[in-house]
């Protein structure tokens, strides 16, 4: 295949970035996206040329890492999968590929395709935990009951990876589907009710420092999220915290 790409180059959050195009030949249908992005850096290396930064880790959609905006599309125009498992079969043969990073207010860019998703750590960081005592009192796992609806639930709201394709979608560029998977996967199990009118509360405020902006139902969050994390999520999120402000 023959492609060109159109590439976002930033040296880094504070200088300009553009758009470069580079013209790639000799890719084979069955390679992943980011292998296509090796070759390119490859040629460039080869050729005395800065390597175009971009962020990947596992390359099995696990980690969350490989975060890329490709053609108006976070991961790419391929559904339930992560940048790393695109394949090129999903372009054609003289197709112009755009690549940016994640665009959003608290997603600043690091350099190239690289963005600072520490936002994300710093929200799980003021809530997304239960506090236990492991001192030789651990309970073993099946000693709570719990309906395998909710265990069901709290485990497809579990499998969020943290990747940001929802911010990155959405218009207002909001975390709140990320927010309501991690305070979902708690709220649902008894071992997170203890604390959870407090981490919802400290989650929620975390967000909104961070600079995210609020949700309004436009659901592109839930169509470009690579596991599938539904909008429930998000008005599960909201009733705990109108019971945690009722509270008081």
């Amino acid at each position: 295949m023959n492609l060109t790409l159109k590439i976002w180059r930033q040296k880094s959050a504070k200088q300009k970035g553009e758009i470069v195009e580079y013209p790639i030949s000799g890719i084979s249908p069955d390679m992943s996206f980011l292998e296509m992005l090796d070759v390119l850096n490859s040629k460039l290396i080869s050729a005395g040329e800065e390597p175009v930064a971009f962020d990947h880790d596992c390359r099995e959609g696990i980690c969350g890492s490989c975060s890329l905006y490709i053609n108006g599309e976070a991961h790419g125009p391929d559904r339930r999968v992560t940048t790393c498992q695109l394949h090129m079969r999903k372009f054609k043969d003289g197709d112009t590929i755009f690549i940016e990073p994640f665009r959003a207010k608290a997603f600043p860019v690091i350099k190239d395709l690289v963005v600072d998703r520490s936002a994300f750590d710093r929200i799980q960081h003021a809530g997304g935990f239960i506090s236990i005592n492991t001192s030789g009192n651990t309970q073993d796992g099946n000693a709570i009951p719990i309906s395998k609806h909710a265990a069901d639930d709290a485990m497809d709201a579990a499998t969020c990876i943290g990747c940001g394709a929802c911010v990155a979608t959405c218009k207002n560029s909001s975390a709140m589907l990320f927010v309501g998977a991690k305070v979902s996967q708690y709220a649902l199990l008894p071992q997170g009710q203890v604390e959870a009118a407090d981490r919802v509360q400290s989650m929620v405020a975390q967000m909104d420092l961070e600079g995210f902006g609020n949700c309004t139902n436009t659901g592109a969050c839930e169509v470009e999220c690579p596991k599938g994390i539904s909008l429930e999520n998000i008005a599960r999120m909201n009733r705990e915290l109108i019971k945690a402000n009722l509270k008081g």
